[in-house]
């Protein structure tokens, strides 16, 4: 099966060098669209507030492993959140979504063929690693990506050397931007586009929602995750995940990036947690 090539010369540069990684989380190195709640503009949190959640996530994290960090934008008030974004994260297949934004950008608001539909599918709903290795190519591979995240706005984010993907390293307000040009009314999809990544992200295995979906238990929720044991960390788990959020009114755009957990479930409960305290410190703002 193969897309349609966006440019032929790339993807025969890209796959002479290397094959895909086995299905699920991220490779080694070598229902129905959801409502949006009316957006108003504002920017930052007041310095009061933000030191609030600031402390309230230091707490926690006091007690955990790795590393961790966040980002929120509430598009209902406006409000921004960011905490400890010094370093990049690998992104793991969170970076699949990063490929979803390229690949929808390319295609220039055509419809999509069944066989580029069936590798969506599966890159998003299943974590499929082999379909978004050839989505990757389809795209022109890592220059492909930055070209794209860049003509975007996205402009931290560093797409793996060679083919992997899984290694791009990025920031949670990054991956906010991400999702902002892939489901906001103000970003360069047509809005067939955005009900279809959206429909995607909203019908992942279920063994698969966990992460920022802990924030919204009875609202609705579209995300995606991403999981690896990270050679670089000494096989220690980097756990990620990226969504959007409807609770109570708010449209919330999430990104929670970890790494160094010792096992995967360490690192799902600390994304969990984290992504519970922010958004509760938001909604209790009552604005």
């Amino acid at each position: 099966m193969r897309v349609r090539e966006f440019s032929l010369f790339a993807v025969l540069l890209l796959v002479a060098s290397g094959g895909a990684a086995p299905s699920g989380g991220a490779p080694r190195p070598a229902p129905p669209a959801m409502r949006m709640p009316a957006v108003v503009t504002r920017s930052a949190l007041p310095t009061g507030e933000r030191r609030a959640i600031d402390r309230a996530l230091r707490r926690y994290l006091r007690e955990r492993p790795g590393r961790a960090a966040l980002a929120v934008h509430d598009r209902t008030t406006g409000a921004r959140y960011a905490f400890r974004e010094r370093a990049p994260f690998l992104l793991a297949s969170v970076a699949k979504v990063d490929i979803l934004l390229a690949f929808l950008l390319g295609a220039h608001g055509r419809r999509l063929s069944g066989d580029e539909r069936g590798l969506i599918s599966r890159m998003i709903r299943n974590s499929d690693n082999d379909c978004a290795h050839e989505l990757y190519l389809a795209i022109g591979g890592r220059d492909g990506l930055g070209r794209a995240l860049r003509r975007t706005g996205v402009r931290h984010t560093r797409p793996g050397a060679g083919q992997s993907w899984g290694y791009t390293r990025s920031s949670p307000s990054d991956q906010v931007r991400v999702l902002e040009r892939l489901t906001g009314p103000g970003g360069p999809l047509p809005a067939r586009s955005r009900r279809y990544a959206l429909r995607l992200m909203s019908s992942v295995r279920p063994e698969q929602a966990w992460g920022v979906s802990a924030a919204a238990p009875r609202g609705e929720v579209a995300l995606k995750n991403g999981w690896l044991p990270a050679e670089p960390h000494g096989g220690l788990w980097t756990v990620n995940s990226v969504g959007r959020l409807v609770v109570r009114g708010h449209e919330l755009l999430i990104a929670v990036l970890s790494e160094r957990s010792p096992t995967m479930a360490d690192g799902v409960a600390t994304v969990e947690r984290m992504a519970r305290l922010a958004v509760r410190a938001l909604l209790r703002r009552g604005v």
